[in-house]
């Protein structure tokens, strides 16, 4: 059997499970995920580090890992793929004779995200709100699919700043810029495209998370929420005619790489998205 997990705080709603239960039966795997909630347990963060080892001393052979755990686990993990170290960010621990190895899956699904939703985006000047974990991986997925400039706000400039620095390094000769909260209506207009990272516009924190009256009317629109699947930003930016990506694709597309590192097998990706298309319909009914 493959046993695996997610670890957050305030999880219990997330369709990362039944995504991986639904796929891994057609695929016909011996696959249970579980959730390892610690808003339920009330585990504090200093215990992380005994949460890491319970998991491997119960035979899990990975965990999914999302909020606010991405940044804090690192540190004893035993290894990072490359471009978890890139990232400074974990969002899968696969458990491997004894070792703990940390990959992320986020940014590969926002790469899905846009090859499948917006098609190229490179060359592209982008304007991304949100420079979290969420941000983190956004940003990497843009500029690895070659948008020729992002810039980025946020309402914590000192965050904003250190994840600029850190793509600058990556990715030197692409222009990466902090931009203010006052010099957002400016810098927009000249943008191909705008991402919406921060979680603004879900359930429990509804919202629009900018005017879009200064997007351009050519610019497309990405929001990272997915539960509600159209959230205000979706759904104005529909409304105003811009080519839209919602958050659901990137949720596809970070489970369906999940999928194939833990277990090795092909997932299949348009068969995932009917099934998160069905889940969150299901979630959203009265």
């Amino acid at each position: 059997m493959t046993l695996v997990g997610l670890l957050g705080e305030g999880i219990t709603t997330s369709l990362t499970p039944p995504m991986h239960r639904r796929e891994s039966s057609r695929l016909g795997l011996d696959y249970e995920y579980r959730i390892i909630d610690t808003a339920i347990s009330r585990r504090p963060m200093a215990e992380l580090p005994r949460i890491i080892a319970e998991v491997a001393d119960e035979g899990y052979d990975a965990l999914n890992v999302t909020h606010p755990f991405k940044q804090r686990i690192i540190p004893y993990l035993d290894e990072l793929t490359p471009d978890a170290a890139e990232l400074g960010a974990v969002n899968l621990v696969v458990y491997t004779d004894g070792r703990t190895t940390g990959h992320n899956t986020d940014w590969t699904g926002f790469s899905f995200a846009l090859r499948e939703g917006l098609g190229s985006v490179r060359g592209d000047r982008v304007l991304q709100v949100g420079a979290g974990g969420a941000g983190a991986a956004t940003s990497f997925a843009l500029l690895r699919s070659g948008v020729a400039a992002l810039a980025i706000i946020d309402r914590d400039d000192q965050q904003a700043n250190l994840l600029a620095a850190r793509l600058n390094d990556l990715f030197p000769g692409t222009d990466v810029l902090v931009i203010s909260m006052g010099e957002f209506d400016r810098a927009i207009r000249g943008v191909d495209g705008v991402v919406h990272a921060t979680p603004t516009g879900m359930l429990h924190n509804p919202g629009l998370p900018f005017s879009l009256d200064a997007v351009p009317r050519d610019a497309w629109v990405s929001d990272v929420v997915y539960l509600p699947l159209e959230t205000a930003l979706v759904r104005g930016a529909r409304e105003r005619g811009h080519r839209v990506l919602d958050g659901g694709l990137m949720a596809v597309g970070q489970a369906v790489d999940s999928i194939r590192i833990i277990t090795g097998r092909e997932p299949d990706a348009s068969r995932m998205r009917a099934d998160f298309l069905q889940l969150v319909e299901e979630e959203m009914a009265p």
